[in-house]
């Protein structure tokens, strides 16, 4: 019977000694994600996907832009159906016949610049 009671004891002092750290560990895991997430070190997917896709805009409106301004160097840059009219010819990417409207705003808009 002495064998189990110090059995017991010996069970006691080894979780009186790490009770602390399993108590931290136990917040850390439901704070930290919380903590890190309100601090802004976490992105969602979908923030992620609308950056990339606004890069990918930019880089097509621009490359579209530079095209049109090559192809037609006298064109009136204030008339805004011209400028549209333009985007939406040099919009679509080589290899592509598909025009994304974002990618014509875009560089509708670069082309009145």
């Amino acid at each position: 019977m002495n064998d189990t009671s110090s059995m017991s004891g010996n069970i006691a002092a080894r979780w009186a000694l790490a009770k602390p750290m399993v108590m931290g560990l136990a917040i850390g895991v439901v704070a930290g994600p919380i903590i890190s997430g309100l601090a802004g070190f976490q992105i969602r997917t979908s923030t992620a996907a609308a950056a990339e896709r606004a890069s990918l805009v930019s880089l097509q409106a621009e490359v579209c832009s530079e095209r049109a301004k090559a192809a037609s160097p006298g064109f009136d840059t204030t008339n805004w159906q011209v400028r549209n009219d333009l985007a939406r010819q040099w919009a679509a990417m080589p290899g592509s016949t598909a025009v994304d409207q974002d990618v014509v705003y875009a560089c509708s808009t670069r082309l009145g610049r």
